[in-house]
């Protein structure tokens, strides 16, 4: 099944982006997070939304300009998607003090939970 593109990209992008610019240093977001966090275009349906939204959220982390902290977005396994670009991700999430557990990350330690969050991440559990 194709995936379909947002009726508007460039608008979707800079949502995403936006929201991007507001996780934390040494917190992560998911691209299923992000996609929730923004409201369903008018002309899509909410069910086919929902189905979508993680992916377009990707498609405009892949497109992201230099100001945005692109490292800072991974899947929803807490994990760093295979790409070109992944080992150069972990190393900036590292140096950021996200701890990782051979190749995940502790979502309940590090996940983001969204604009005006403040609080600091919690210990990460050795899984």
């Amino acid at each position: 099944m194709r995936t379909p593109t947002p009726p508007d990209p460039a608008t979707y992008n800079e949502q995403v982006w936006q929201l991007a610019r507001q996780i934390p240093r040494g917190r992560v977001a998911t691209y299923g997070q992000l996609a929730k966090m923004i409201p369903p275009p008018a002309t899509v349906n909410p069910d086919e939304y929902r189905a979508f939204g993680p992916r377009w959220v990707g498609n405009a982390m892949a497109a992201c300009p230099a100001n945005v902290p692109w490292q800072r977005v991974i899947n929803a396994q807490g994990k760093i998607s295979q790409r070109p670009g992944a080992e150069m991700q972990r190393q900036l999430l590292e140096n950021e003090g996200v701890l990782f557990n051979k190749d995940k990350i502790d979502l309940k330690a590090y996940q983001w939970r969204g604009p005006g969050e403040e609080e600091q991440p919690r210990q990460a559990r050795l899984f």
